[in-house]
């Protein structure tokens, strides 16, 4: 008998515990970025607007992305995985130019901003020399 009061008991807290888990995003792919091919971005992300720069000498143009639970809690967790693809297609992060959320990456000539938060990333395509 207390095996079953015990077990009833436990099963709220199990469930409430289960609820209170944080969610997470899935990626299912890559395709390229509306701003440049060679930046692949989850295929399961929606491009929320293009962007254009003409007020900002350093900035070039760029995307804002939606894509649920892709930086954590409060965009505290970078998708190292989305990282990982940015590293095996020839991005190389400057971490020594990283500003909190905001993420520089470069490949040939071209440097870009990746800002990740929360539900959603933005990718900026810089003018060279612009972080240098």
């Amino acid at each position: 008998m207390k095996k079953i009061v015990l077990t009833l008991c436990m099963l709220p807290m199990l469930i409430w515990i289960q609820g209170c888990a944080p969610a997470t995003y899935e990626i299912t792919g890559y395709t390229g970025s509306y701003i440049n091919p060679d930046i692949p971005v989850p295929s399961n992300a929606t491009l929320i607007e293009g962007i254009a720069y003409s007020d900002d000498p350093n900035l070039k143009k760029g995307a804002n992305y939606e894509l649920k639970h892709i930086g954590g809690e409060q965009g505290l967790y970078p998708p190292m995985d989305y990282f990982q693809k940015l590293a095996d297609t020839g991005w190389v992060e400057l971490e020594e130019k990283r500003m909190g959320h905001v993420h520089f990456l470069k490949k040939d000539t071209t440097v870009i901003a990746i800002e990740i938060r929360e539900d959603t990333f933005e990718i900026t395509e810089m003018i060279k020399d612009a972080i240098e």
